[in-house]
């Protein structure tokens, strides 16, 4: 008996379309709306009829030439890997310095430095209360603090990034141990990871030590002085991190993070520097959350925006301008401390996001960060995690393996012109400091995050654990790091008294006035008289304490 001869094939994909969607809709019946995080409409089905081909050079192209959308060099991660930094601050300086070191022994490639919050706060741990003390990061006040933090590892040949606030005290520091050791600082390489001062004013109040425009001279100052005097330095990370985290979607935390490097591109411009001796040092860094094909579109439309704006706004050469270095860490906000070791999962989801991405470094969250600040045991499966996404599933293997993808690019094409919207009404409001100073961006993020948020008390987006498959567990046994040994802190703290006594008197209040004489000339550089008083014994509280008495106490806006 014959078999029956099998369908015909459509004539063309159009036609196919229609078949489907026709059978589609009979089947599914009332289809439901889908939207991403930033509300970009997510239709069922992407075929070549939502791309356009004759468009492929202009949107898509190749690695490592525009429109950089498939990643920033030739070879990608195929011919080099991500560096894995993995964030650590806990306790003292000793604390610190056992846990990198065991960090950079289980695969760990380079150096990202968490400070106590007393030392984000702009204090020293004498200026604070004793019980809070290296509980979420190292207390490091001085040179001879970063000294021990930082011992064992060669300078000149690790990179190193400082999540360290204006005004930079320490990488100050760190220059000075530098030194010390007779490291040249050329060859000294990492990041400033915390100079975006718009993105602490809108979204980290914390971090916002100096009044505004304090913080705006200080910053130029910091780019100016790093690309003379340690080149390899990258003086800026633009942070698109704290916006997301704070409520932001996907789109508006790319747009926000571009109209800052605008900004801050148009300030540097404005001082008298090139655009081609600065831009090639800016870098970004940025969260990554579950929301999968979104996070790689985003990233890939922020390299091609980027890239554009580069050559067209500053008329950058260089094709090292053009480039969009991005570090990108889990996004902790979606942790959950229910059922904690679902957060695998989820940091595992979103480091595949962001390689696809195509990050030049990644930190990975420990399942137990919504808990508290890791325990070593979570930081090894943070860093495992990389190893194994690296090493056993071959994630480097293919550049850019979802280009090409009709969702991808649609998506990728959707989410340009959505952060472009965003960035044009930031433009219209003055640029991103008027936006900030106005109190449009945090207006944006609030509703954005209370959006998200409703989303979720009304089961529309599910949480594992939270608001669908939930146990019972015990909340006693979810694993938490304790707290900083209270004899150890103690005797940190006394030594750190002990020391400050001793110190040459007059040195410290010379090189202190020089920070205040420096805030006070337009014609002087800030973070060089900062560099100057960390080689001389100042404090990092004595810093920040004079900038604040000359330029002003950090008040971020709170917008109801």
């Amino acid at each position: 008996m014959n078999k029956p001869l099998p369908e015909p094939i459509p004539a063309s994909t159009e036609e196919a379309h229609v078949r489907w969607a026709a059978e589609y809709s009979a089947q599914i019946g009332a289809d439901r709306a889908v939207h991403n995080r930033s509300g970009i409409p997510v239709r069922p089905l992407y075929t070549p009829l939502d791309v356009d081909p004759a468009r492929f050079d202009a949107d898509v192209g190749f690695p490592g030439q525009p429109p950089y959308t498939r990643g920033i060099y030739a070879t990608m991660h195929r011919g080099r890997t991500w560096t894995q930094r993995q964030l650590i601050g806990l306790g003292t300086p000793a604390a610190y310095n056992a846990r990198l070191t065991d960090i950079l022994g289980q695969g760990g490639t380079a150096v990202s430095l968490i400070p106590c919050n007393s030392v984000f706060r702009g204090y020293d741990m004498d200026e604070v209360d004793e019980e809070l003390l290296g509980t979420c990061g190292v207390v490091a006040n001085s040179a001879d603090h970063m000294a021990t933090c930082l011992a064992g590892v060669d300078l000149a040949t690790t990179s190193c990034a400082m999540n360290d606030p204006s005004p930079f005290t320490l990488l100050a520091f760190m220059l000075a141990t530098a030194k010390r050791n007779g490291v040249d600082w050329r060859t000294i390489s990492g990041t400033s990871n915390q100079s975006d001062y718009l993105s602490h004013y809108v979204a980290n109040h914390m971090f916002f030590r100096l009044a505004l425009p304090g913080a705006r001279r200080i910053l130029v100052d910091h780019i100016r002085w790093c690309n003379e005097h340690v080149p390899r330095w990258n003086p800026l990370s633009v942070v698109g991190q704290h916006t997301q985290q704070a409520g932001a979607t996907p789109a508006e935390s790319m747009a926000f993070t571009l109209a800052a490097a605008v900004q801050y591109a148009d300030d540097c411009v404005a001082a008298g520097m090139s655009p081609d001796a600065f831009l090639p040092r800016f870098t970004f860094f940025f969260d990554v959350s579950i929301s999968f094909f979104e996070e790689i579109a985003k990233f890939r439309a922020g390299r091609r925006i980027w890239a554009r704006i580069a050559r067209e706004r500053w008329g950058a050469r260089d094709p090292r301008s053009w480039r969009f270095k991005f570090h990108a860490q889990t996004s902790g906000v979606d942790l959950t401390r229910q059922q904690p070791l679902n957060n695998i999962a989820r940091v595992t989801a979103q480091a595949i996001a962001g390689i696809f991405g195509g990050l030049q470094s990644l930190h990975t969250d420990a399942y137990d960060e919504a808990l508290s600040c890791p325990t070593q045991f979570g930081a090894r499966i943070a860093v495992a995690t990389q190893n194994i996404l690296r090493e056993e599933a071959h994630l480097t293997d293919v550049i850019d393996p979802l280009g090409g993808s009709y969702y991808v690019e649609a998506l990728t094409n959707e989410m340009e012109a959505r952060v472009l919207a965003i960035m044009a009404d930031v433009e219209a409001a003055g640029g991103m400091y008027r936006a900030v100073e106005s109190g449009l961006v945090q207006r944006r993020i609030g509703e954005s995050a209370c959006r998200f948020q409703e989303r979720i008390d009304r089961g529309e987006q599910t949480v594992v654990g939270v608001n669908a498959y939930q146990v019972d567990e015990d909340a006693s046994a979810r694993p938490a790091l304790p707290k900083p040994d209270p004899a150890e802190m103690r005797a940190h703290l006394g030594a750190f008294t002990a020391w400050k006594a001793q110190r040459p008197a007059q040195a410290v209040a010379a090189a202190l006035d020089g920070v205040a004489r420096a805030a006070n000339d337009g014609d002087a550089n800030v973070f060089a008289a900062v560099v100057a008083a960390a080689e001389a014994g100042c404090t990092h509280g004595e810093i920040c304490g004079t900038l604040r008495r000359e330029v002003g106490f950090g008040m971020p806006l709170t917008v109801v």
